[in-house]
């Protein structure tokens, strides 16, 4: 017997359908209420704007209802015929128990016992129908249950792959007789990058999400993002590039950040730079760089200037890092970190000094980026401002005494400070101030010989001093300089230090002494411009 076709339907304007309308508004109670009683000769039409999933969904619906409400509900069309099921009210006050709504919420209530395989194709199809599925709830129970599987396999040594699952379903572990595949723990933890690395990146970002509110570790995930990253510009677009890098890294930062490489992390930057991605990603990776600032090199510095900016490398990038990691605060618990950022400095610092297109602010940021604590000595920094200073001899006078005014004098060894005084790139005030601070420190040095409870100026009284010793005498302890000598100690080590003590004042006068000549003819040679310099003390005599 022939089907009447009296309703006409046009589904988001796809495609049009001609279906029985008694057999429709049978399990759509939609449908039921529009039509009402309607059974003029005339064919009804509806059009429908925002049916989900559209003219293939509104089919395998209208399927349901033609063969008295059976059809097969698995993963591949679970969401699009719940959705559809929503939409049109095919719940049990149409059609009792035999409803499309109630299939569709049995099977979702039974995903717990589906297969990886089952898994992977429900969450492919809420791909494609994101928003159907999202709405549906079936997107989240999936992620979950994929979440779940990935926590209890963390502990039960998953096989390496499952690309290609078998019928009994999901494995939580491998044969005990094969070892092929426990060789690699490596391979063991990832075993399920490639059958989610197809997933987009809106599904990755929930993915993650749930996995970290999961506990889920940390370093297995950065693997993946990173692995995600890869795999997918094979055969992305600019457009789909960016998207994905915005999403690894709003991920990554979610992260402990132990547990993110910062190798892979510049890794990552060098791709960012040739891509127009978010002002917001580009901060968070530049944070999450600047945090690990001791475990970069300098090669991963030396990053190439921008477009439009005439300099060599990225100054201004580097800057920022140093920023967030002094933001971070890590450094404070943890002294040698800053050490480490600093001979990191001084190298980076060394190595764009000769760039003559860089400027004098750029220049002094870079040195002034630490705090002066940072450092033990200033050596390093002292031969990065002479090279730039050589390199670009035609700054000003106020220009050049700006650089010179951030250096520490006090932190420059003797034989910097002897280098800078005859140093003619630098201002004549400079030279003036590195040897007063040279001779202050000499005196400083040389008090504090003094004042020590070992007077080595007179023989007779350091004869007695190692006769005490030799006899056992007394526990006090000599102070040397800024450390300590016990007398206890035995003799050939006391009388090796007594001796080092006094070859080395001796040192210091001679030195003290030939500084003296060497400001002395500084002095002359530039009294008309540096008037201060004749009421320097003579702080050796």
């Amino acid at each position: 017997m022939a089907v009447c076709c009296d309703l006409e339907a046009d589904i988001n304007g796809e495609e049009t359908f001609l279906v029985n309308k008694k057999i429709i508004c049978s399990y759509s109670g939609r449908l039921s209420k529009l039509l009402g009683k309607s059974t003029g000769a005339n064919r009804n039409k509806v059009i429908f704007h925002d049916f989900p999933g559209g003219a293939e969904n509104f089919e395998l619906m209208a399927r349901f209802c033609y063969n008295n409400g059976e059809i097969v509900v698995n993963p591949s069309n679970i969401s699009l015929l719940y959705s559809a099921a929503e939409f049109m009210e095919m719940n049990d006050s149409v059609s009792g128990n035999c409803n499309l709504l109630e299939k569709t919420k049995k099977c979702v209530e039974e995903i717990g016992y589906w297969t990886w395989s089952d898994l992977l194709v429900a969450l492919k199809h809420c791909q494609d129908f994101q928003q159907v599925a999202t709405s549906s709830g079936i997107l989240e129970k999936c992620l979950d249950s994929i979440v779940g599987r990935l926590a209890i396999t963390s502990e039960a040594s998953p096989c390496a792959s499952t690309s290609s699952p078998d019928s009994s379903g999901f494995r939580l572990s491998c044969d005990t007789r094969s070892t092929e595949s426990f060789k690699n723990s490596f391979s063991r933890a990832n075993w399920w990058f490639e059958d989610l690395s197809v997933l987009s990146p809106d599904l990755i970002e929930m993915l993650i999400k749930s996995m970290v509110s999961r506990k889920y570790n940390h370093a297995i995930i950065c693997r993946f993002l990173f692995y995600y990253q890869k795999s997918k510009f094979f055969t992305a677009s600019p457009d789909e590039k960016c998207k994905v890098l915005e999403v690894v890294i709003d991920m990554l930062y979610t992260l402990d950040p132990s547990s993110v490489p910062c190798k892979s992390l510049f890794g990552i930057l060098r791709v960012v730079l040739g891509l127009n991605i978010s002002k917001s990603g580009r901060n968070k990776l530049e944070s999450m760089i600047g945090s690990q600032m001791d475990q970069a090199t300098l090669d991963t510095l030396l990053i190439p200037s921008p477009n439009g900016t005439s300099y060599l490398y990225d100054v201004n990038l580097v800057l920022r890092f140093i920023k967030a990691f002094l933001h971070g605060g890590g450094w404070r618990s943890s002294p040698t970190r800053m050490k480490k950022v600093a001979s990191l400095m001084d190298l980076y610092i060394a190595e764009v000094a000769p760039d003559p297109l860089l400027r004098s602010s750029k220049f002094l940021a870079l040195v002034v980026s630490l705090p002066d604590s940072a450092r033990d000595c200033w050596d390093e920094l002292y031969h990065a401002m002479d090279v730039y200073l050589e390199v670009h001899a035609g700054l000003s006078e106020e220009e050049k005494l700006k650089i010179c005014c951030a250096l520490n004098y006090k932190k420059l060894s003797s034989d910097a400070c002897i280098h800078l005084s005859q140093n003619t790139n630098f201002p004549s005030k400079t030279a003036v101030q590195a040897l007063v601070s040279q001779q202050l420190k000499l005196k400083n040095l040389l008090q504090g010989t003094k004042n020590t409870k070992l007077d080595t100026d007179s023989p007779r009284k350091f004869s007695e001093t190692l006769s005490k010793a030799k006899k056992g005498e007394g526990s006090e302890q000599i102070v040397l300089h800024s450390g300590k000598l016990d007398v206890s100690a035995d003799n050939e080590n006391l009388r090796a230090h007594l001796q080092g003590m006094q070859w080395r004042v001796i040192e210091l006068e001679k030195l003290c002494k030939k500084m003296q000549n060497q400001m002395a003819k500084l002095m002359k040679s530039k009294v008309s411009t540096h008037s201060t310099a004749r009421s320097l003390p003579r702080l050796c005599s």
